[in-house]
């Protein structure tokens, strides 16, 4: 590995660490998951780290509804 693709892979795991989804966090989740039209407000009950699939997110919405997928199928929501 060049010295130059080490600093550029420290800079990806750095972004990664910011945006990293911790339990309490407001996500919205997508449509995907949900079968709905637009993304859904829900709220961040697990994270778990899956050596498969990698980070692994568990929201609930207001409504009871449980959503679990991969960390891209949800947004921090503003």
């Amino acid at each position: 590995m060049l010295e130059s693709d080490f600093f550029i892979y420290i800079a990806h795991i750095i972004i990664i660490m910011k945006e990293k989804m911790k339990i309490g966090d407001y996500v919205l989740i997508s449509p995907d998951l949900t079968q709905q039209k637009d993304w859904i407000k829900g709220k961040v009950i697990e994270v778990e780290n899956n050596s498969f699939v990698g980070i692994v997110v568990s929201a609930e919405t207001s409504d009871g509804n449980v959503f679990f997928g991969v960390e891209n199928s949800f947004k921090l929501a503003k």
